[in-house]
């Protein structure tokens, strides 16, 4: 049994789209990021970044396994399983490339246009056009990847689509259309259509934000710093 510790972002979109891919069984425990879960000491143990998504995977010899970082998560359970990578050497580094790629460039990206977009308190055009133009550069990495192919790594669907694919579902509230990315767009729809991908895109949607956070819930998103996480956690 997994405890899958999420919640509904497009982060936590990546590592629920793959649980339901693979349809062990899992326990979802939500962690409210708007009220400051993610500074629990009991979290902490588990995610040292204070940051979801997390796993804690009991179905291993002695102690549970933790694992933080959607990359790595999804890395250990592909190759736990043997499914949605391929065992092939090359591929796998293909494979790692494209997780790579995906937390440490469309990743933070998107999240920063995210931040500007949807959260800013004053509208800032520099920072607007900055991530704007970033996110539109990985989506042109994307479409170049993905010319001629069905799929981002070799011949089949694989955790280098399940990682990527979240950020591009929401091109459109971001305020970037798809029109100039054709192998892009259908790759979205694709992947889009898998009902694994849709059960994960709606586990714990009830949860999802509909109005725009408090002054409090603003500090513990968007104004932490070492000292005021050490105090969460103290």
């Amino acid at each position: 049994m997994i405890d899958f510790y999420y919640w509904p972002t497009p982060n936590g979109w990546k590592v629920a789209i793959l649980l339901e891919e693979l349809g062990d069984p899992y326990t979802m425990i939500p962690v409210n990021i708007s009220k400051g879960d993610q500074f629990k000491p009991e979290f902490l143990a588990i995610s040292p970044n204070h940051r979801m998504p997390a796993i804690v995977d009991h179905d291993v010899p002695g102690k549970p396994v933790t694992v933080f970082e959607s990359g790595a998560i999804m890395f250990y359970l592909a190759r736990k399983t043997g499914r949605f990578m391929a065992s092939d050497p090359l591929l796998e580094k293909e494979t790692l490339e494209w997780l790579f790629w995906q937390t440490g460039n469309q990743g933070p990206m998107a999240g920063q246009l995210s931040h500007f977009v949807n959260y800013a308190p004053d509208q800032n055009p520099y920072a607007l056009e900055r991530y704007r133009n970033e996110y539109d550069r990985c989506l042109g990495v994307l479409e170049r990847r993905l010319e001629g192919r069905d799929w981002i790594v070799g011949e089949d669907y694989s955790i280098a689509d399940m990682i990527c694919w979240p950020w591009v579902l929401i091109a459109k509230p971001l305020s970037s259309s798809l029109d100039a990315f054709p192998n892009v767009s259908r790759w979205r729809k694709a992947v889009k259509e898998r009902p694994a991908v849709q059960r994960g895109v709606d586990l714990g949607k009830e949860h999802r934000r509909s109005e725009e956070p408090t002054e409090e819930e603003r500090k513990m998103l968007f104004q932490q710093t070492a000292s005021t996480a050490t105090e969460q956690t103290g």
